[in-house]
């Protein structure tokens, strides 16, 4: 019964498809050959695939064994595996085209195509491994690293791809003139972006600031967290990311609080006139030194300083140096050094007054304010 009901089916399935080639003009076609013919030619690829996966298992699995007993690196035997399989989907794709009637000319462009393509990949691994170790080698920034290789990366595609479609027959000149026509009209659609691009790669090898780097750019104050071809990525001290297009970046002052080293944080302080500036040190110079992310070696040990003779009272200056790691953090050293002084003072009972202007200063002295 089921045997039947799938005889019916497929007589349907074969009446439909004639019906469908007579009226698009395709008489006499032998559907159930063509069939037969096109699941036997996949299933010879499938025997063709399995065999070839075989192969190159096996001869990786060989590999390996003597590479391992030579004591060779696994960064050889990753090479050599990249270049086995490249290989075999070379042969695997040529024996595929040879098995659905391609021609010999076909087939010899597909092979030197391939082989091409695999010798530009090799010199990619080789010219990208000696670039990173020689980069390496002179401490080149991260950013400036990654902009070599990308550029290495585009100009070997670049060769490559007009390299192989040369195999082709295709008219390469023709194709690279086309290219420049298109490049030209593109940079005119995109001057913004042009402008953007070449101004971060300015800025990768004049290098005002690195990743890591806590600057203020165009009013901007954060930490510099990628550079990138078209903007600069700041975090602020909120956690906001904020990217700043190169172009203006190159052409705004930077301010690069990371470059030395340590930072200076000037914390402003006024006690009143009657209280004794060197009391005052006393009981201030303890609680700067205290703070944990404060330096306090020779060179860079905390100040108290008198500034000023206002008005109203004298202007102290109380002075830290922090470390480079430390300027994101700046602002929380400031509030609690501010704090710990204010609650100290009036622990020693050392006045400080609020600002009074200076007419009403004058009044309470009995001066004429004429």
């Amino acid at each position: 019964m089921a045997a039947s009901s799938l005889s019916v089916l497929w007589q349907q399935f074969e009446q439909s498809l004639q019906h469908t080639s007579n009226a698009l003009g395709m008489k006499g076609i032998d559907w159930q050959a063509l069939l037969f013919r096109a699941i036997g030619q996949v299933l010879v690829s499938v025997m063709i695939l399995l065999v070839f996966a075989a192969l190159y298992w096996v001869i990786a699995k060989i590999l390996k064994l003597v590479l391992d007993r030579w004591q060779y690196g696994s960064r050889l035997l990753l090479a050599v595996r990249i270049v086995l399989r490249c290989v075999f989907v070379l042969a695997l794709i040529i024996a595929i085209l040879a098995q659905y009637g391609a021609t010999d000319t076909v087939l010899k462009a597909a092979a030197r195509a391939g082989l091409m393509a695999l010798s530009f990949h090799v010199a990619w691994l080789l010219l990208s491994r000696a670039l990173t170790s020689n980069l390496s080698r002179h401490h080149i920034d991260s950013s400036l690293e990654q902009l070599c290789k990308n550029t290495l990366s585009v100009t070997l595609i670049t060769l490559g791809s007009i390299t192989v479609l040369a195999q082709f027959g295709f008219d390469v000149v023709s194709i690279i003139a086309g290219l420049g026509i298109v490049g030209i009209a593109v940079g005119f659609a995109a001057q913004s972006t042009l402008a953007n691009f070449i101004a971060g790669i300015t800025l990768l090898i004049e290098r005002p600031f690195r990743i890591g780097d806590w600057v203020k750019i165009h009013g901007e104050e954060g930490k510099v967290i990628r550079i990138a071809f078209r903007t600069t990525w700041l975090r602020t001290r909120d956690n906001v990311f904020t990217m700043i297009p190169n172009e203006r970046v190159a052409t705004s002052d930077i301010v690069n609080f990371s470059v030395e080293g340590p930072t200076r944080i000037r914390i402003p302080l006024g006690i009143a006139y009657k209280e004794s500036v060197a009391h005052a040190r006393e009981v201030i110079m303890p609680l700067l030194s205290a703070q944990p992310m404060v330096i306090t070696n020779e060179q860079m040990k905390p100040r108290l300083q008198l500034r000023e003779l206002a008005d109203s009272s004298l202007t102290l200056s109380a002075q830290v140096w922090v470390h480079a790691k430390d300027i994101e953090v700046k602002g929380r050293i400031s509030c609690e050094l501010l704090e710990t002084i204010k609650q100290a003072l009036d622990d020693a009972n050392i006045e400080m007054p609020f600002p009074i202007c200076s007419c009403l200063l004058m009044r309470r002295k009995g001066w004429s304010l004429g």
